[in-house]
């Protein structure tokens, strides 16, 4: 129940997560910034995506500590998470969040969720130079033609959130 805490914790910090892909992104990026997060993940349609992330969201709504909300888009349903009070009552049991952790969902939370596959696309391929990672990207999100510039704002952010997070030893 520990990975569970840690979910609802992290939207606790966020308030209120906006779509499923951005908090895929949001706590695959964390992860990849050294917050302590367990979740695998592999490269998905949508960037990294990680079923246990999926199943364990769906077991916390089942359990009444994550509301999940629908809103009908038209061509799509859009999902929205926040705490319930039971789950705040389950969050009191649970160790504090990672230092600097509300600070670093801040950033992430004002992004789209466009923006936010893009990094998340980025720090996948992090163990390629930067070109690589560039060419890597155009390669498997090819359909979504990101810009130099968007290129640019994806590897300026990353900066800025490894200013940010838990130092590695």
């Amino acid at each position: 129940m520990q990975e569970h805490a840690k979910i609802v914790q992290f939207i606790s910090l966020a308030e209120e997560v906006t779509g499923r892909k951005k908090l895929q992104k949001m706590i695959y990026i964390a992860k990849k910034m050294h917050f302590p997060f367990a979740e695998k993940f592999e490269l998905h349609m949508y960037g990294p995506y990680s079923e246990e992330l999926t199943l364990r969201v769906e077991e916390l709504c089942e359990m009444g500590f994550l509301n999940e909300q629908f809103v009908d888009k038209g061509a799509y349903v859009q999902y929205k998470y926040n705490v319930s009070e039971e789950g705040g009552r389950f969050l009191q049991t649970a160790p504090e969040a990672a230092d600097r952790l509300d600070g670093f969902i801040g950033m992430m939370q004002v992004k789209s969720s466009r923006f936010l596959e893009l990094v998340s696309t980025l720090l996948y391929f992090d163990h390629l130079s930067k070109e690589e990672q560039i060419e890597k990207v155009h390669i498997v999100k090819n359909k979504l033609k990101f810009s130099e510039q968007e290129m640019d704002d994806a590897f300026d952010f990353i900066y800025q959130l490894e200013q940010q997070a838990i130092p590695t030893a």
